[in-house]
């Protein structure tokens, strides 16, 4: 593959030029790197089997190992692609746009390959313009996991030209959106209509609930 694209994106005002851009590469089938408001994400189209395969190859993990999420623009759809009851969406409306990840018992409606052998989903709608307006002008999620860096000391590469550095002939394209964070989103659990964290992140849920 030849080196990937690097696309500057203001966060505060996303050129629709731009996001367009973005967007036609993931219809495409082509894989990205992306900010949200936590760390980089690595993202593909929900609908593309083999840009999902790739995206797992990068991962270095079988398709049915990996942690993948739905990166949402809102929940106006989340019913498409997950169980949901009242009290456990009312706690998400609070607490999204932001930095938690909710695994929910997926729907029939989640594409075999994007959930494998896992009968879950993650969902996410981070608190990020850039995410947020890729997702809308693409028309459905994006599915995203973490990018993680080898280094022992810093678990998540925050720089964009380092990123791009390193991911350039791994994938299609780079959004430099501004630095990242290096704390990942919280996860939380909902499966069995509590709130369990699974894993301590940016998000503090217990002020949502």
């Amino acid at each position: 593959m030849s080196n990937a694209a690097f696309i500057q994106i203001h966060p505060d005002n996303p050129q629709e030029r731009r996001i367009r851009e973005v967007a036609d590469i993931l219809r495409n089938g082509g894989i990205i790197i992306y900010p949200t408001d936590t760390i980089y994400g690595l993202g593909c189209d929900i609908h593309n089997a083999r840009a999902i395969e790739r995206v797992c190859q990068i991962k270095g993990v079988k398709p049915d190992k990996v942690n993948l999420s739905f990166i949402c623009s809102d929940l106006t759809h989340i019913s498409d692609y997950a169980k949901i009851d009242t009290p456990t969406y009312k706690v998400m409306k609070k607490a999204l746009p932001g930095p938690f990840t909710f695994v929910l018992n997926a729907t029939s409606h989640v594409p075999k390959y994007a959930s494998a052998k896992k009968k879950t989903v993650g969902i996410r709608v981070p608190d990020n313009n850039i995410a947020l307006q890729l997702v809308k002008e693409l028309g459905n999620p994006i599915l995203s996991t973490s990018i993680r860096d080898e280094d022992e000391i810093l678990e998540y590469s925050t720089d964009p030209e380092l990123i791009y550095e390193k991911y350039r002939n791994l994938v299609d394209a780079v959004i430099d959106g501004g630095p990242g964070n290096n704390i990942a989103s919280t996860v939380v659990d909902v499966t069995n209509n509590s709130f369990e964290v699974l894993r301590e992140g940016a998000g503090d849920i217990e002020q949502y609930l």
